[in-house]
Parts: structure tokens; sequence; C-alpha cells
């Protein structure tokens, strides 16, 4: 790899207007020849600033990239458009997490390269060049070596080089689209695995469809979603399309249990005569549910969606499939009756048991303006895919149960969870 080359867009710092147009024009070259490129956006994105986002969609629009977020960037693009290829990482999609490992041209943009994103950091994307904008300088190199890197704010380091390389190639999309087709057939291809697709009964909801039929019923409206931490979490990640930045709050990092009704209920202050959504799971819901006093009390109309699988479904996930089924402490049997917890509170209490009543139930917890807990009672055992098992590469994905029984996880793996 070559040594990296590096520029700074903090006017603090002592980088003069030369040396810091010059690395653009490099970083512009390496866009320019790419034939697999994909653009790798995060949290860093969303904290800069509407500006920023509306940056990134010029930048993406300009080049004709794919493009993917982590967990913590969603929203910064529109998840219904076509060059949105899906979230990456442990749970991303098969597309996002294939297009990131046979890439030649990796644009970080805000991300952080975490060990959700990269799994076996061996196995990370051998052959690309790595570009890495970031605010942070002590990130850069920090666990991925890349070969160009810009320490900056998103929203300026994204304004000059979109200034600079349309200056340069004012017609670069037009002109690059043979350049990069068999890139896009070959993401195509991987789309058509389906990798998000389930089977919906007629007797059981899935969770999967509980998320999406939540989207549908919302998406018309401007709707703010807070998570707690679990399976749920990764499943509203997966279903649930966001178009605006900010309108996804959720726990990343250490992942905190019990974070999304004091989030939600902050963002419903911020945001009066907004829909808020806590997408919950039962074991998290109970971290925090005093607050529920505080939603009545204040009169904050925040509705809590609960997935009810009576697990802690994402540690019964990995007690399946890394710890050969050996449960332990993942299941509950005594959980409350949520309707009756509501209605003790002076909240509204609704529960949807059958996929045929689910539109209808929905639509009154979207009509209410009280705060709602809502218990949607999902299947016990589904689990979330796909799936990068620890201590694998991010291309040796799970994607269905079928996958489970051939995956095997090394005991470096198992200690990594």
């Amino acid at each position: 790899m070559e040594k990296l080359s590096h520029c700074c867009l903090d006017t603090s710092q002592a980088w003069s207007a030369g040396q810091t147009f010059s690395e653009l024009d490099k970083i512009i070259d390496l866009i320019y020849k790419s034939k697999k490129p994909i653009i790798y956006s995060g949290g860093g994105v969303v904290n800069s600033g509407d500006k920023a986002s509306a940056l990134l969609e010029d930048l993406v629009r300009m080049t004709g990239f794919p493009i993917t977020s982590t967990l913590q960037g969603l929203g910064a693009f529109p998840g219904d458009d076509q060059q949105f290829i899906g979230m990456l990482g442990m749970h991303g999609t098969y597309e996002a997490n294939n297009a990131m490992h046979d890439c030649d041209l990796m644009i970080n943009i805000g991300a952080r390269f975490d060990d959700r994103i990269t799994g076996k950091i061996d196995k990370f994307s051998p052959e690309s060049k790595k570009i890495h904008i970031d605010i942070d300088p002590s990130s850069i190199n920090k666990i991925i070596k890349v070969d160009h890197a810009v320490v900056g704010d998103v929203e300026n380091v994204l304004n000059k080089l979109i200034a600079v390389f349309k200056k340069k190639y004012p017609n670069f999309k037009n002109s690059n689209k043979e350049n990069i087709s068999e890139w896009w057939k070959q993401i195509n291809k991987w789309r058509e695995k389906k990798c998000l697709s389930f089977v919906q009964g007629k007797k059981t909801i899935k969770p999967q469809y509980a998320i999406e039929r939540l989207y549908e019923l919302t998406k018309d409206q401007d709707t703010f979603i807070t998570t707690e931490v679990g399976q749920h979490q990764m499943w509203a990640a997966q279903y649930y399309k966001f178009n605006k930045p900010k309108r996804w709050m959720t726990s990343g990092g250490l992942g905190t249990m019990g974070f999304g009704l004091p989030a939600a209920i902050g963002v419903q202050l911020a945001n009066p005569g907004k829909l808020v959504v806590d997408v919950a799971g039962e074991a998290s819901i109970l971290m925090n549910i005093q607050e529920l006093s505080t939603a009545v009390q204040y009169r904050l109309p925040v509705k809590i969606f609960i997935i009810n699988n009576q697990y802690m479904g994402m540690v019964r996930q990995w007690q399946e499939l890394l710890h050969e089924k050996n449960y332990a402490e993942s299941y509950t049997e005594a959980l409350p009756d949520f309707v009756k917890l509501a209605e003790a509170y002076g909240a509204v209490g609704i529960r949807a048991s059958t996929p045929d009543e689910l539109d209808s139930k929905i639509k009154q917890m979207i009509k209410s303006d009280k705060p709602v807990l809502f218990d949607c009672v999902v299947d016990k055992v589904e689990n979330c895919f796909p799936m990068i098992p620890s201590g694998k590469g991010h291309n040796e994905m799970i994607l269905s149960p079928e996958d489970e029984k051939e995956t095997k996880i090394s005991k470096e793996g198992k200690t990594l969870v």
C-alpha cells in the first residue's frame, strides 16, 4: 500500500491552500479512474448538519456511484433511492457488504471503520484504494489503513471537493456511465438475492412484517424513529427507509438497552405535533418503563411499538448460532401485560397478535393523541439476517436458517461477541 497522503481542511491548521487542493486533486483522480467505486457514509454526515447531507446527495448524483450507510448514517441519503444499496455491516445487505469487499475505490465519509462494519480486519476490502474523510484525526488509520485522508468537517470537505470536481470534470456522470456499468450490473445481481425477503404466514406476525407495515403506514408524514437495542433495532434499520437526516435516533457503540423511550420523549419535546415512535423490544423497554409517567405527565404522545418475542432476541440469536443453542437467561416468561401496564400509567394500551389485525391497530396507534404502548406479539424465534458471524470476513454472510447449518464459528469468533 502507498504511504498515506493526508491533508487538513481545518483553517486553524497550518496547511496552505495549494497543499489542500493538491490533495483533493489526487482524490478526484482516483474517483475519475475508478471502475468499481462505493461511497460509505456514516454518522459524521448527519452530525455535520443538513447541508452536509445535501452535499452528500450532490456527490452521489454527480458521480452516479452506489452508496451504502452505517447504522448511524441512515437518512443522510434517501433510503428508497436506487443508488442506495442498503445498510452495510453485521446485519447489512448482501449487496452492500459484497460491494464493500469487491470495490476498487472506497470513499469513507464520516464513518469510523468499526468492527461491526469490517468483520475480520485482514479480510476487509483487500483490493481497494481507501479515502477517509473525518473530523477526528485520531480515527484516521486507527483500524483500517487508508491511502488518502482528509481531516475536516464533512460539510466543508464536500463543499470543496465538489467545487473542484465540477470544475475539472463538468460532465462526469454522463461520460462515466460506461466506465461503471459492469459494476452496477454486478450490484444488481447481488440485489437479486433479495437478502431481506421473508415469508409472512397467516397466523403469526413476523417482526420484519411489523416494521414494514409501520413504515408503509407512517412514511407519508414526517416521522421520527427511536429504538432500544437488539433485533428490533436491526429490523428497524433494515425495513424502515429513512429519507431525511435526523429522523433516526439509535444507540450505537456500546448499544444501550433502555435508550429509546427517553430519546423519544426528548424528540417529542423538540418536535411537537410530529409523530415519534420508539421501536422497542419487550426486554429493552423494561429498562426505562418508568419514563412512561413522564410522557403522560407532560402530555407527550410518543408511541412505543414493542416487537414482543419474549426473548432478549439478539442474545438468543447469538446463543443459537455461536454457542450450539446453549440458551441461558435470554427468555422471559413473566412479562407484564403491556396493555394493562399502559392503562396503569394513564396511557393507551394496544395489542396485535395476528397479521390481519396489524394495520388497523397501527392506524389506531397513530391517531391517538396520548402516549401509546403497542404490544406487537411476533414470532418468538425469528432471527435477524443477513448476519456476519464474529471472526468472519465482511463478505461471509449468513442469509437464512439453511446457511446457519453450514456455517462453523471458530473459537476465536465466539470470544469476539
